[in-house]
């Protein structure tokens, strides 16, 4: 699928003070699976031709399009474009890449917005009843920085542990994913990784995990 299309914005709510969720119309015959993405423009002059990359948190079987985006207004560029749109707006799509794909059970580790290729993944397990041995650690700054948590804590229960780096919050922790708290917190380093954030986060994850015993081919990144 390399056709332009133009999608129409049916819906836009922030999930926290700068990631913002867009509901958008899906075209028909549209197929993607959980993890993949696509690349989007925002569909207003001279904005058409930048393309960037978003992964869809939609579900195939859905009616319509999802797309949870962290929005950078400092940066003057697509984001802050998005931002600006709401309902009946429209954004411009092509084509379907492979990101993350799910191999199988095991440990799904987040830093900040990088939880997105995970949700729809998350989503299709826990529909289809397939959430076993699953987990996610999942890193913020701040609890208010926690996107859909009632939703994770809904389909991983006792799987779910959230990690603040700069603020205490009662019954959570506050520190880093480093070396030292993943020995104390997995121990067995046999099982399936998966890992996304931002590029130190994901190099540091890999890094330590990888010099505890996990095999390269099974690290998702």
């Amino acid at each position: 699928m390399t056709d332009i299309q133009e999608l129409k914005i049916l819906n836009t709510d922030y999930l926290t003070h700068n990631v913002k969720r867009f509901v958008v119309e899906k075209p028909e015959g549209w197929i993607y699976a959980p993890g993949q993405a696509t690349h989007l423009a925002v569909n207003i002059p001279g904005w058409t031709d930048k393309w960037r990359p978003f992964t869809f948190t939609s579900l195939q079987a859905w009616d319509n399009l999802e797309f949870i985006i962290k929005i950078y207004p400092e940066n003057g560029g697509v984001t802050n474009q998005l931002g600006k749109l709401n309902a009946g707006a429209s954004l411009l799509m092509k084509d379907v890449f492979g990101t993350i794909s799910y191999k199988g059970p095991g440990i799904f580790i987040a830093g900040g917005a990088g939880i997105t290729p995970f949700l729809a993944i998350f989503r299709a397990l826990y529909y289809s009843g397939n959430m076993r041995n699953v987990g996610l650690i999942y890193s913020n700054h701040y609890h208010e920085d926690v996107i859909l948590h009632n939703e994770l804590t809904q389909m991983l229960g006792n799987g779910y542990a959230n990690i603040f780096t700069r603020e205490g919050v009662v019954g959570f922790t506050e520190r880093r994913i480093d070396r030292k708290f993943l020995i104390e917190t997995i121990r067995d380093f046999d099982s399936r990784f998966y890992v996304c954030g931002p590029n130190s986060f994901v190099n540091d994850i890999t890094g330590h995990l990888t010099e505890l015993g996990a095999k390269s081919d099974s690290i998702v990144i």
